[in-house]
């Protein structure tokens, strides 16, 4: 199949697996240990369910939406995902300009293998940075400065990495950045000649060896790509002291990824945070971690009206994201979506795979008879049996306030 042919995002999903060799695709597509946390993400939606309204004038719909005084097209963003140069040559300038071009948030992450100034100065859009930080602030306030210099519009902390995710396959294939080729990995790569040709040896003559390009873990002025050891160091001793810190730094957005409670979304209001993510890192980190769809509505009802609420971790259809816009999400970020389709067809896949979405929230809210994402709320929701997924009240009204300040 062409990814021109993919008519949802699991399509993309076959076409990337094709494609990629294991080393490349277990790691995109796979949780932690037993999976536990990864397939929940899915199954949580399937206790959600519609009510739909009907006879409703839905002619006029528009999925619009203002996050932090900027208007976009789609409730959706893209989430940052480390070493996507894996998928496709440069993959983070294909998910910055497809970004762009579908006029949503593009989130770079600290593990990009492409500098971040050559992201904002060949893709532009809407830009934000993820920030992975460690005791070591000297590094984070170089890395701060960068962004800023480099005229990044928010920051995104992200917490839930005091130590990394036990990702046994990582381990299996030998995985490690800077990348290198095992004589299992050399096989497998010889067998998928496309992604060999295309990603692995096209980005070792542009740049050299995949590394990552968004660290700066010495004081000389001068980048130097940690090994994964370095970039976790020290990792485990931060704390909202450090959040603080940060804020006091940066000047615009703040945003903290990784809440799956009501303490923390309370603590980074507290500590002058403008958003959270609900988040549990795509399944990733903690197996065992609810599905941010559990306990989105909670939360969202305790900050809502403080903060931005961004969600992430398992969003594969546009009912997903309409389901967590009517609990009280602001937006919702993908990471794997936009991933499956830069490795189908680079650029234009990930423009693939947000079409995809937009087209399906579009026909989510007709089908619902729901004119306007600042309507949608958990009136247009049903709740199964099972773990609780309860509904916050007045969603649409905390966000028509938000809409105007």
């Amino acid at each position: 199949m062409n990814f021109k042919e993919a008519l949802n995002i699991e399509d993309l999903h076959a076409v990337a697996r094709r494609r990629l060799p294991r080393i490349a695709y277990e790691f995109l597509a796979g949780g932690v240990e037993e999976g536990v946390t990864l397939a929940a993400n899915r199954a949580a939606f399937q206790r959600v369910r519609f009510l739909p309204r009907t006879l409703v004038d839905v002619s006029g719909r528009s999925q619009k939406t203002a996050v932090f005084d900027k208007s976009f097209d789609c409730p959706f963003g893209i989430a940052p995902t480390g070493a996507a140069g894996l998928y496709c040559f440069e993959a983070d300038v294909a998910l910055a300009r497809a970004a762009r071009r579908m006029n949503v948030p593009f989130v770079l992450s600290t593990a990009s293998f492409v500098a971040m100034e050559r992201v904002a100065r060949e893709a532009g859009g809407t830009l934000w940075f993820q920030l992975y930080m460690s005791k070591d602030l000297g590094t984070a306030e170089r890395l701060a400065t960068r962004a800023l210099e480099a005229g990044f519009e928010a920051l995104v902390l992200t917490t839930d990495i005091p130590v990394a995710g036990n990702r046994e396959y990582n381990r299996r294939n030998r995985f490690e950045v800077p990348f290198r080729l095992s004589a299992g990995n050399m096989l497998d790569g010889l067998l998928h000649p496309r992604w060999l040709a295309g990603v692995f040896l096209r980005t070792l003559a542009a740049s050299g060896v995949p590394r990552f390009q968004n660290m700066d873990v010495n004081a000389g002025g001068r980048i130097i790509s940690p090994t994964l050891t370095q970039f976790r160091m020290r990792r485990e001793a931060l704390n909202w002291e450090d959040f603080a810190w940060l804020r006091r730094l940066w000047p615009k957005k703040l945003l903290v990824k990784g809440i799956l409670t009501v303490e923390d979304a309370q603590l980074a209001a507290q500590h002058g945070a403008d958003g959270i993510f609900v988040s549990n890192h795509g399944g990733r980190q903690l197996d065992g971690a609810p599905a941010p769809i559990e306990v989105l509505p909670q939360i969202a009802d305790a900050v809502g009206e403080r903060l931005a609420v961004m969600a992430d971790s398992g969003f594969r259809r546009g009912s997903d994201i309409v389901k967590a816009l009517a609990l009280g999400a602001d937006m919702v970020f993908l990471g794997r979506a936009p991933l499956y389709g830069a490795a189908a067809g680079g650029e234009e896949g990930v423009v693939r795979a947000l079409d995809i979405l937009k087209l399906e929230v579009e026909r989510v809210m007709a089908l619902i008879g729901c004119d306007s994402i600042e309507k949608l709320g958990p009136e247009y929701l049903h709740f199964d049996d099972g773990p609780r997924v309860e509904a916050p009240p007045a969603v649409s009204e905390v966000r028509r306030m938000k809409a105007e300040g």
